[in-house]
């Protein structure tokens, strides 16, 4: 008979469970480009946001304007070898922010004791690199998060929006089938990804990558403006496919019994 309960929870990092307003990898993709001598705006650093971050990057490069100021600094189009170069530069600069940028989002704790007392595990995806997510990981660990299973873009053949990430902690910690599972994420990739997997999506706005602003700046923001811009925030989730969208994972443990009695009536992501 199958089991009506929700198994398992995947969380995102940046933006999802640290990093309020996932400042940590904009940084350093903005400094890439500056050292490549093509600028590039936060917009246009954030809208890949989620990727693996060598595809992230060949994703910002692919954007017109970021095509076109290529190729006016260099006289050519962007080449793999660059891809590579950039990746290269990216890597110590993002390895450089992140210890600024490990701590806790507000909820975090709560909303994992939270599993805990209701026997659920839970795991975290990212598209981080091995080194980088394990510093995010032992700052976190420290702090008193600690995943089951944690799963870096570089563990799979491809990161997000495929849904391999999700399958693997699925398999870590043998939890199916992809109806038990439910995904939370601050990314258009990350709701992506868990459709592309057929678990339950959960998109996160105030503190994510879709408002991308810090816990401060959120807190200085004027109610109508922060208003309309978390709107915006949550309609590019659910346009994405989120089942639902939440301000941040403190919001979490609310929505879990909501799931589960759609699992009971017999419904499917």
């Amino acid at each position: 008979m199958f089991n009506k309960n929700v198994g398992l929870v995947v969380f995102d990092l940046a933006g999802t469970t640290v990093d309020y307003g996932c400042i940590a990898p904009v940084a350093a993709f903005v400094e890439g480009f500056r050292m490549m001598e093509v600028p590039i705006t936060l917009t246009q650093a954030r809208g890949p946001m989620g990727m693996e971050k060598r595809a992230h990057i060949r994703a910002i490069v692919a954007q017109q304007e970021v095509t076109v100021r290529w190729q006016q600094v260099h006289g050519r189009a962007v080449t793999e070898d660059d891809i590579d170069a950039m990746y290269e530069a990216f890597t110590p600069q993002l390895l450089e922010v992140l210890p600024h940028h490990c701590e806790l989002i507000p909820g975090t704790l709560d909303a994992v004791a939270w599993l805990d007392r209701h026997g659920i595990p839970f795991a975290t995806t990212t598209g981080y690199f091995k080194e980088a997510a394990e510093m995010v990981l032992d700052k976190a660990a420290v702090a008193g998060f600690s995943p089951h299973a944690s799963i870096y873009a570089t563990d799979v053949p491809a990161g997000r929006p495929a849904p391999w990430m999700i399958y693997r902690c699925m398999e870590t910690l043998d939890v199916y089938p992809p109806q038990r599972i439910v995904n939370i994420g601050d990314t258009v990739v990350d709701v992506v990804s868990a459709r592309n997997a057929g678990v339950w999506s959960i998109g996160v706005a105030a503190s994510g990558n879709e408002l991308g602003m810090s816990h401060d700046e959120v807190r200085r923001l004027e109610g109508p403006l922060l208003l309309q811009r978390l709107q915006q925030a949550r309609q590019s989730l659910l346009s994405a496919g989120a089942h639902y969208v939440i301000d941040t994972v403190a919001d979490l443990p609310d929505l879990i019994p909501k799931i589960e009695q759609r699992l009971a009536a017999g419904e499917r992501p």
